[in-house]
């Protein structure tokens, strides 16, 4: 058998919320206009955000945490200044060292930036 990774969908709050988020952070466009199920399409893998009820983020640092995004850039301080612009934060465990850094979505999701 061979599998293909054809999405990463991410349970929130507010799929529109969330994923305007993620497509004023990587470029992409924003498909549907479900208000249960929003789509992230251009990068490699489609992103997808649906909605839960009573939502509440992972946290950080939680060991409960399942999966996290990893994003490449190439001037790691710059996109923290415009990441937390659009909502993100910053928190202070960063395990990573020089080799990435934590951020946390305006739902609670964790998500790491890395030089590249």
């Amino acid at each position: 058998m061979t599998a293909t990774l054809s999405s990463m969908v991410i349970d929130c709050a507010d799929p529109a919320a969330l994923a305007a988020f993620y497509a004023k952070a990587t470029g992409w466009r924003v498909t549907g206009d479900d208000a249960e199920f929003r789509t992230l399409e251009g990068g490699p893998v489609p992103l997808s955000f649906q909605r839960i009820d009573g939502y509440q983020g992972p946290g950080w640092p939680d060991d409960g945490k399942h999966a996290h995004l990893e994003f490449t850039v190439p001037d790691v301080e710059a996109a923290l200044k415009e990441l937390a612009g659009l909502g993100a934060t910053v928190p202070d465990l960063q395990p990573g060292g020089d080799d990435w850094t934590v951020l946390i979505d305006p739902e609670g999701h964790p998500f790491c930036l890395m030089r590249g």
